[in-house]
């Protein structure tokens, strides 16, 4: 009998945890129209898709030929390291010198062991489907803290797009790697670990340098959150991580280690450009042309700093200060203040490169549902929305790139900053002078 009893009382909090998740399944499929519709469900669909998603990627892997890009060339650079080399001047692969920063290295380094001296291509290619799921892993964790966002446009984030199911078990590009760590960084920011998040940053940094472009994002948000003089400790940390990453390789030649592993004004060729076809060639590698796209670049993060995400008042330089010490003191900043901030960062910064290969199309591809639903202009309607979703996978899935795939590109390009402009801001000036006024 007591063992009847202790048996009961064993299965009681088991019983009701199956009853409640039963119940909540019972909800969600009463509720199934919203289903697609309501973010509060961000959890449920994910799971599905990721469940979809093993699926697809094993099929892909299996089924559609890989192709020989720059994954040889990757093994060349790491295995001249491994042989003793660390003047970054001598790093030679088939497509060029060795380019990106030293966490590059020693991650590929590791792949170059785990693939059989890269040869084992079936290896590097499983290796990289458990990098894509756990790339989709972090970004629903991301969405569903937003709750911005509805869950049926995670369908066209992840299974419907052919061109980076290519670039992460087709090609192997490094371009994946920088970005799951920079995710990583960013479930951390949102967690409120910022040391943590700021070192996984400059890890992504470290794998390439494209991560930079979030940079005035999480710059602005640490001002906002800790004044100038708190913030210093954070980017410090991602200082001292770069020296030492790098310290083999500084240590053997730091003029060369930098200038190549940072080169901001490297040269792009013509014939890979997806975003600038339409353009003469002589144009496109103008200086001048460079120049004036590093400065509307640059003008425009400094509007959306000054009108879109500093909204309490006060001078921008009002930053610098001690929170404590502001007239209007900040509040714990929301996910959505955090992550609309970093997001608009990048997509700036894509808007105005110099030149987007087909890879470059992660570095912004699970950021677009975010910036076209979260803080929607009202003219820009569900359908409209995924109008620009699909012309951007057109244009990144022509190749070779047309004037007309670039100029579609652009255009949706500028119709997401439009609505940027326009639409409600996470940092809305009433709320907080409402509370200057309380």
């Amino acid at each position: 009998m007591a063992a009847g009893l202790r048996k009961r009382g064993r299965g009681g909090p088991l019983a009701r945890t199956a009853g409640s998740c039963g119940q909540w399944l019972r909800r969600a499929w009463q509720e199934r129209r919203l289903l697609l519709l309501e973010p509060r469900y961000t959890l449920l669909v994910a799971a599905c898709l990721c469940l979809a998603e093993v699926g697809i990627t094993f099929w892909v892997i299996h089924r559609v030929a890989y192709t020989e890009i720059d994954w040889k060339a990757y093994m060349a650079q790491v295995e001249g390291v491994i042989n003793g080399t660390y003047d970054y001047t001598q790093l030679q692969g088939d497509t060029g010198p060795l380019v990106y920063p030293a966490g590059f290295v020693y991650i590929f380094m590791g792949l170059y062991y785990a693939t059989g001296r890269g040869t084992d291509i079936r290896m590097a290619q499983h290796i990289f489907a458990v990098l894509y799921l756990a790339t989709l892993l972090l970004v629903f964790l991301i969405y569903h803290q937003t709750c911005k966002v509805p869950p049926f446009v995670f369908f066209f984030m992840c299974c419907a797009s052919y061109r980076v199911h290519s670039i992460f078990v087709l090609r192997l590009f490094n371009d994946p790697v920088a970005m799951a760590l920079l995710f990583l960084s960013i479930n951390l920011l949102l967690a409120q670990r910022w040391g943590w998040g700021c070192c996984c940053f400059s890890l992504a940094v470290s794998v390439k340098m494209n991560v930079l472009l979030f940079a005035p994002g999480l710059l602005f948000l640490l001002l906002m959150q800790f004044g100038f003089r708190g913030a210093l400790p954070k980017l410090g940390i991602c200082a001292v991580l770069q020296v030492v990453l790098g310290l083999p390789f500084l240590l053997e030649n730091p003029i060369g280690y930098v200038s190549r592993s940072f080169d901001l004004g490297r040269q792009f060729l013509f014939r890979w450009t997806v975003n600038w076809r339409f353009l003469p060639e002589a144009l496109f590698l103008h200086r001048a042309f460079h120049l004036a796209l590093l400065a509307a670049h640059l003008t425009l993060l400094l509007l959306f700093a000054l009108c879109k995400w500093h909204r309490t008042g006060e001078s921008i330089l009002s930053l610098l200060k001690d929170p404590s010490k502001r007239k209007v003191p900040p509040q714990p900043l929301t996910p959505n203040q955090i992550i609309s901030t970093l997001f608009t960062s990048n997509f700036i910064g894509i808007c105005f490169s110099r030149s987007l290969h087909y890879q470059f199309y992660v570095w912004y591809f699970h950021t677009l549902p975010y910036l076209l639903w979260a803080t929607p202009a009202r003219w820009l309607t569900h359908l409209l929305r995924l109008l620009v979703l699909g012309l951007i996978e057109l244009s990144w899935n022509t190749y070779p790139s047309t004037s007309c795939s670039s100029a579609a590109l652009h255009i949706c390009h500028a119709v997401i900053l439009l609505q940027l402009w326009l639409g409600p801001q996470p940092f809305p000036r009433s709320i907080q002078h409402s509370k200057k006024a309380h």
